[in-house]
């Protein structure tokens, strides 16, 4: 197939590029390579795939409407993978219209093009934040998410209210993935286990929030990448099952669908530090700090939707995936 993949120089979007070439597809990366965080190392996961003669890549951004509406029309996708979006809770408190142009701008900019261009699928990224202050575990795609506590997660929630518009206007099928907490080889610097990592191997102390105490549904990169990959291949169509007088908040009448991508195994975070140090070898010297504005004290996903539907099954512990990003780490940083 001819996919398209936005965010294709970005820690998810790499990795899936990386397995939809492998398995003979081609591939429109669409990226504007942002400085949010480092761009060396989204310029290093681009040069993994670059030489790969199925690979094309345009560098912009989803709000220049005309660069985005161009490369659907030179290139025809015929499934898209949306996964570019300004990240980040706590720097949504600090630069809200960021999140506004991209994630909001952007998506409409994203939908109009599938929209025109027939495209047979949308997935889209949206986030496990959308459960805001939703305090039942685990956290399911029936329960309401009318709560959200930072800019980014409003903005998750409204991809997915813009996305069963289109499909209810105009038969496009979508499918929204709230991935919980995704970590690995290759990850984002601003996350907890790459900012944890560089700090124990430098001897400086880490910022522990919460004490430690809150819990995380962790969830490795090729878990992550082959849930992507299955709802790909499932386009959706209406459900048959659908009430409109007890309707289900992840389903439609509509070809549309919203599934949670996560371990379905919460750990706790004090947990998942004492394994990044066993790991490393090193004590960390840590400096305990309340909750911050924006996070949640608890994330946990039930998966039950997506296992039924695509046989979704992630298999990586956190002691497994915390080993193979020291090891990548290690050796990308030379340390």
């Amino acid at each position: 197939m001819r996919i398209l993949v936005t965010g294709a120089a970005g820690f998810i979007g790499s990795a899936l590029s990386e397995r939809l070439l492998a398995r003979g597809d081609e591939v429109l990366g669409y990226d504007n390579v942002n400085g949010y965080y480092d761009p060396a190392l989204k310029e290093a996961r681009l040069a993994r795939l670059t030489p790969h003669p199925q690979f094309g890549f345009v560098r912009a951004a989803l709000e220049d409407r005309a660069a985005l509406e161009q490369a659907f029309a030179d290139f025809r996708p015929q499934r898209v993978v949306n996964l570019a979006a300004q990240a980040g809770v706590r720097y949504s408190i600090e630069n809200p219209h960021a999140y506004v142009e991209s994630n909001l701008v952007g998506f409409i900019n994203i939908l109009e093009a599938c929209r025109h261009g027939k495209v047979e699928h949308l997935v889209y990224a949206s986030s496990s934040s959308v459960y805001g202050a939703n305090r039942k575990l685990p956290f399911s795609v029936r329960d309401p998410v009318d709560h959200p506590v930072s800019l980014y997660a409003a903005t998750k929630k409204a991809n997915e209210l813009m996305a069963h518009t289109y499909s209810h206007l105009y038969a496009l099928p979508t499918t929204g993935l709230r991935f919980f907490t995704v970590y690995g080889p290759w990850g984002r610097p601003d996350m907890a286990l790459f900012l944890f990592t560089k700090k124990i191997l430098a001897g400086e102390p880490i910022e522990v929030f919460n004490h430690g105490k809150h819990t995380r549904d962790f969830t490795y990169i090729d878990d992550i990448v082959e849930g992507v990959i299955r709802t790909l291949d499932r386009a959706p169509g209406g459900d048959p099952a659908f009430d409109a007088l007890a309707p289900n908040a992840a389903t439609s009448s509509a070809p549309y669908r919203v599934y949670n991508i996560g371990n379905h195994q919460p750990v706790e975070l004090a947990h998942y530090i004492e394994v990044l140090e066993a790991k490393l070898g090193r004590k960390a010297e840590k400096i305990l700090l309340p909750l911050q504005p924006g996070d949640v004290p608890d994330t946990h996903a039930d998966v039950e939707e997506l296992a039924r539907d695509t046989g979704y099954s992630p298999a990586t512990t956190v002691e497994t995936g915390v080993g193979r990003f020291v090891d990548w780490y290690r050796d990308f940083y030379a340390r």
